[in-house]
C-alpha cells in the first residue's frame, strides 16, 4: 500500500498591520530578515517568506536580529523603504523591546555608552570609532532561582523593557552585556552558564529579546500609528513559570 505523504503547508507570517503601502509582521525567533554572509547555510527569510505569503516584492526598512522576536516592517514598495527607512534613521520611531537579563538592574535609568561599529557578529569584531549610543530601561519583574551558577547559591534575572535612542548594531545586547546583565540565551555577549541553565531548567533555546512595539508618524500623515506583537508564546510560557506576564501597555502589565 504506497503511503500518503501530505503536501507540505507554506510558510506563513503572522501580520500585525498592512496598508497600501506597508506591511508589519511579527517575526519569530531563529529568522533572518534577508539573506547573510554570516548564515550561509541559511534557507529561511522573512522577506521571502512574506513576498511568497502576499504574493508580491516586499522591501526590507529596518531589521531585527535573527534570534530577536516581534514587530518588524516592510514597505510594499521602493519608494515606501525608503521613506520609512529615513523616518528610522532620524530616530523619529520609538521602538520597546523586552529582555530578560541576568541579575537585577535598577528600577529605571538610561545606558550611555558609546559602541564601535560591528563587523563579524559571530565573535564581535569591532572597528572605527565608537559612536554616541543611549538605551533607556524600566525594570518590570524581579526572579530569584535555588540554584548556584556563579559565586552565589542562588541566581537573580529580571524581566526588562528597553527603549534604544539610537540604532547601532546589537545595541541592546552590548549595552545590557557591558552593565553585567546580559540577556539569556545571547550566544555571542551573554554568559554560557546562565544560557545552559535555562535551556536545562527551561528548555530555552532562543534570544529572550522581543520588540513588542514600534510608534511613529508615517510620512505624509499627521496621525500617529502603534504597533504592537505579543511576545513569542515560548517567551510567554517562560514568564508564566517564573511567575510573572508582561502587556505592552505599562497600565496593564501584571507584576509578581
Amino acid at each position: 500500500m504506497t503511503e500518503i505523504v501530505p503536501a507540505a503547508t507554506p510558510e506563513t507570517l503572522a501580520i500585525l498591520y498592512r496598508d497600501e503601502r506597508l506591511v508589519v509582521v511579527d517575526k519569530p525567533s531563529g529568522l533572518l530578515v534577508h539573506r547573510s554572509p554570516i548564515d550561509r547555510h541559511e534557507t529561511r527569510f522573512a522577506l521571502q517568506i512574506l513576498r511568497d505569503q502576499l504574493g508580491q516584492r516586499v522591501y526590507t526598512i529596518h531589521r531585527l536580529d535573527k534570534g530577536t522576536s516581534g514587530v518588524l516592517a516592510f514597505g510594499l514598495n521602493p519608494d515606501t523603504a525608503r521613506e520609512y527607512s529615513a523616518i528610522f534613521a532620524q530616530r523619529s520611531v520609538v521602538k520597546t523591546y523586552v529582555a530578560l537579563v541576568r541579575g537585577w538592574p535598577a528600577v529605571a535609568g538610561t545606558i550611555d555608552r558609546p559602541l564601535a561599529a560591528v563587523e563579524d557578529e559571530r565573535i564581535g569584531l569591532q572597528s572605527a570609532e565608537p559612536r554616541e549610543s543611549h538605551t533607556a530601561f524600566r525594570r518590570i519583574a524581579t526572579f530569584e532561582l535555588p540554584v548556584c551558577v556563579d559565586r552565589y547559591p542562588t541566581s537573580r534575572y529580571a524581566l526588562v523593557e528597553l527603549t534604544p535612542h539610537t540604532g547601532r548594531r546589537h545595541q541592546l545586547r552590548r549595552h545590557l552585556a557591558g552593565e553585567s546583565h546580559p540577556i539569556v540565551g545571547d550566544s555571542t555577549y551573554g554568559k554560557g552558564k546562565h544560557n545552559r541553565l535555562f535551556r536545562e531548567l527551561f528548555a530555552v533555546q532562543r534570544l529572550l529579546l522581543a520588540c513588542t512595539r514600534l510608534e511613529f508618524v508615517p510620512p505624509a500623515s499627521a496621525t500617529a500609528l502603534r504597533i504592537e506583537a505579543p511576545l513569542a508564546l515560548e517567551f510567554a510560557a517562560l514568564l508564566t513559570r517564573l511567575g510573572a506576564q508582561y502587556a505592552a501597555d505599562p497600565l496593564s502589565s501584571s507584576l509578581p
